[in-house]
């Protein structure tokens, strides 16, 4: 009985010790979340600027090669942005799940796929299984800045420049987490180019863009030539912004992860302690039983020799 009442000791206090330690990863991650937002808020205006700016140069160039589809796409460059370190509950496995579901659907419409990927968790994922990365980005998903997206926008724009008969690609797509609120965090995927023209009715359209009407601009010297300057512009952003979004995204999940973990340990030291009582009521028991048993032999051999 000693021997199992100290193992529920031991069991306590590792167990103790362990919701510590989650709980102080759930305050950092706390702390992370608030600079991580701000990050991706201070963005937004940007991105919703240079959306509107390309979509009013889409709607005045007819055709463009960075716009129109190729008639028979072969091969679709697809980045998926993953985290460099765990704990973070089914944040990796959701974005993977996306990304695998995204290139089963490419590849069943005929399509190569290369796959770029960012942050180690994608990178041993796809290692483990052996799979190939054209290209990989390390340790930038908790502190992302505008030059690692400026390095892997110019990585995919040159892919997406080249002829197709040269290894070029025909299609970007990023595969990242959105940052719905604290408590809900969305993996998706959405093709950065060629541009998706979407026909929407009037109300819709004044609701995406906030009421306002598309703004119209003069260009100089041509649509053309203000295009091919402002897209590569615009993808390095869409992807900047989404890694803003999975850095918050990130850290909301390990966040709620920590404290589930700070919650079941509680919980499981609370259990361990009501056993550990059982055990010490029962040890307690069994020895004044053994003092009962000896004082009454006692005083059974005591009244036998008188």
């Amino acid at each position: 009985m000693g021997a199992q009442l100290r193992i529920y000791r031991r069991r306590i206090k590792s167990t103790k010790s362990t919701a510590k330690i989650t709980r102080a990863m759930e305050l950092i991650a706390a702390t992370r979340i608030t600079k991580a937002q701000r990050a991706a808020e201070a963005a937004g205006p940007y991105a919703r600027e240079i959306t509107r700016a390309v979509s009013a140069l889409a709607s005045r160039v007819g055709d463009h090669p960075l716009l129109s589809e190729a008639e028979n796409p072969k091969r679709a460059a697809v980045l998926v942005v993953s985290s460099d370190k765990g704990l973070a509950g089914a944040f990796s496995a959701n974005i993977m799940k996306e990304a695998e579901s995204l290139t089963q659907l490419l590849q069943e419409q005929g399509k190569e796929v290369l796959t770029y990927m960012v942050g180690r968790k994608g990178v041993a994922f796809y290692k483990f299984r052996e799979r190939p990365l054209e290209e990989q980005w390390e340790g930038i998903t908790e502190n992302p800045t505008y030059a690692h997206a400026q390095e892997i926008g110019s990585t995919l724009m040159e892919r997406f420049s080249q002829d197709t008969d040269e290894g070029g690609v025909d299609e970007i797509h990023v595969v990242s987490t959105e940052f719905v609120s604290m408590l809900t965090q969305t993996a998706r995927s959405v093709r950065a180019l060629p541009l998706e023209v979407e026909e929407v009715d009037e109300e819709e359209l004044q609701e995406q863009s906030g009421g306002q009407a598309l703004p119209l601009y003069e260009f100089e010297p041509s649509a053309e030539e203000v295009l091919d300057q402002l897209l590569p512009q615009y993808v390095t952003n869409r992807i900047y912004f989404s890694l803003l979004e999975s850095a918050a995204s990130q850290q909301a999940s390990r966040r709620a992860a920590m404290k589930a973990a700070t919650d079941n340990a509680d919980e499981l030291a609370k259990k361990l302690t009501r056993l550990a009582n059982q055990a010490r009521q029962a040890e307690i028991t069994n020895e004044i039983s053994e003092i009962v048993g000896g004082a009454d032999a006692l005083s059974g051999a005591s009244a036998g020799s008188e």
